[in-house]
C-alpha cells in the first residue's frame, strides 16, 4: 500500500475539487476528500438487503454497523437507494434509514441513491430531507431518480390513480417544484407562492441538502449537466452504458452555483474477502438473487450453499457470467487493483461501493478489507 496512516492526499474531481472533508461532512457539500491511497474518495451504497434466514430487522441493525465503520475508516457518505416490493432488499423508506443512521453517526454524509422522484410529491420530499437536514446539519445529500424503483404495478399503487404511467420527460418539472420548496422561492402568482416545505428557509436560515441526479442512461446525464449538477450514475447494473453516460454528462456541463466544474461518482458492486474463493461464493448469491427478480421470482438473497448447488440452466449461466464481470471481487489486492484499473477507465470523481451478499458479517468485512487494502484511516484516527 503507497500510503498509510490518516494522510488525506486532496480532494476527488482535479486541482479545484474544493475544501477537505472533515468534521459534519466537510465544508464542500459535494467533493470528498482521498484518504490513505485510494485513487478517489470512496463511498458507500446500501441496499439493506436481507438475506434467506435473516430479517429486516437485522439487516437494518447491519446498515447501522456499515455506518459507523466507514465513518470511522474515512468513507466519504452513504447512501441508501429505495426499492419496493422486494423482499431482497428493506430500503423502501431511505428517508427513514436516513433519520436512523443520523442517530448512530456524526461525521460521514448520508444521503439517498437515490429518492425515486416520480414516486413522491416534490413537497413531500422536500419536507423529508428538510428534516434530516435540521437533524444533520450539512450532512445530508439527496440523490434523486426518474425510474419507479420496482415493477410497473407496483409503482401504480406507489402513486396512486392516474399517475401510474407518468412520462419520464415529467421529471425536469418535478425536480424544478422540488427545488423551488428546498430554496423556498416560487414566484409571485404561483400557485404554490404561499405553500413552504418544513423544516425550511421560510423559518429563518437553513442548510440546503445538495441535489444529486442519478441515472443508468443519458437522460439524467444530460440533465445533470446542463443543470450543473453533480451526476452519479448505476455502474453496478448497467456497465456498458457507464463511458457514454460520463462523456455526455461532461459535455453538457455548464457551471453553476453548485460546481465550477464536472464531479461525477459511479456505483460499483465491490465485494472483498480473505480468499477469492469466499469472495466468489458471496457474489453469487447476489447474482442469483439478480436472476430470480429478473425471471419475475424475487425472493430473499439466498446463502452461500443454495447459491452453489443451484442448477443453472446454460441461458441461466450466460446471465450470471455476465453480472459476475461487472463485480469487482476478490482478495483485498484483487479488489484494489480492479477499482483503481475503473477509475483509470472512467475517470470517476468517486466510488460509490456496494457490497452485495448474503450475510451482514460478509459485507461489513468487505468494506473493511477495502479501507485496509488503500490504507484508510484506523478507527478513531480521524478527528471528531
Amino acid at each position: 500500500m503507497s500510503d498509510t496512516g490518516d494522510a488525506d492526499r486532496g480532494t476527488g474531481g482535479g486541482a479545484d475539487a474544493g475544501a477537505d472533508a472533515g468534521a459534519a461532512g466537510g465544508t464542500d457539500p459535494v467533493r470528498g476528500t482521498i484518504r490513505g491511497g485510494a485513487p478517489v474518495p470512496l463511498s458507500v451504497l446500501d441496499l439493506v438487503t436481507v438475506g434467506s434466514g435473516s430479517t429486516a430487522a437485522a439487516s437494518l441493525r447491519t446498515s447501522v454497523e456499515i455506518s459507523r465503520l466507514a465513518e470511522s475508516r474515512g468513507y466519504h457518505r452513504h447512501w441508501v437507494a429505495e426499492h419496493h416490493s422486494m423482499p431482497g432488499v428493506a430500503s423502501s423508506s431511505p428517508a427513514v434509514i436516513l433519520a436512523h443512521l443520523a442517530a448512530h453517526t456524526s461525521r460521514i454524509r448520508l444521503g439517498s441513491g437515490g429518492v425515486m422522484l416520480p414516486n413522491h410529491a416534490p413537497l413531500a420530499v422536500a419536507e423529508q430531507f428538510g428534516t434530516l437536514e435540521a437533524l444533520a446539519p450539512g450532512r445530508v445529500d439527496l440523490g434523486l431518480g426518474r425510474a419507479p424503483g420496482t415493477d410497473p404495478r407496483t409503482a401504480s399503487a406507489l402513486r396512486g390513480p392516474g399517475r401510474a404511467d407518468e412520462a419520464a420527460d415529467d421529471f425536469p418539472r418535478r425536480l424544478a417544484e422540488l427545488t423551488r420548496f428546498l430554496d423556498d422561492d416560487f414566484p409571485d402568482g404561483h400557485p404554490y407562492a404561499r405553500v413552504h416545505a418544513v423544516p425550511g428557509p421560510v423559518q429563518g436560515p437553513a442548510g440546503r441538502p445538495p441535489v444529486w441526479l442519478l441515472g443508468s442512461s443519458g437522460f439524467s446525464a444530460r440533465l445533470a449537466g446542463e443543470l450543473g449538477l453533480p451526476f452519479a450514475y448505476a455502474h453496478h447494473f448497467s456497465a456498458a452504458g457507464t463511458l457514454p453516460a460520463l462523456d455526455l454528462y461532461r459535455q453538457s456541463f455548464r457551471p453553476s452555483e453548485v460546481l465550477d466544474a464536472p464531479y461525477a461518482l459511479i456505483g460499483v458492486s465491490a465485494l472483498a474477502a480473505d480468499t477469492a474463493e469466499e469472495a466468489r461464493a458471496q457474489v453469487l448469491t447476489g447474482a442469483l438473487s439478480m436472476l430470480r427478480l429478473r425471471s419475475g421470482r424475487p425472493g430473499l438473497v439466498p446463502t452461500p450453499g443454495e447459491a452453489a448447488a443451484y442448477p443453472f440452466t446454460p441461458l441461466e449461466r450466460e446471465f450470471v457470467d455476465g453480472w459476475l464481470s461487472n463485480i469487482v471481487h476478490g482478495t483485498p489486492d484483487e479488489v484494489r487493483s480492479g477499482l483503481d484499473a475503473l477509475v483509470k477507465r472512467t475517470g470517476a470523481d468517486e466510488l460509490m461501493l456496494t457490497a452485495n451478499a448474503h450475510g451482514g458479517d460478509a459485507r461489513l468485512r468487505s468494506y473493511e478489507l477495502v479501507a485496509d487494502a488503500y490504507g484508510m484511516p484506523a478507527p478513531g484516527s480521524i478527528p471528531a
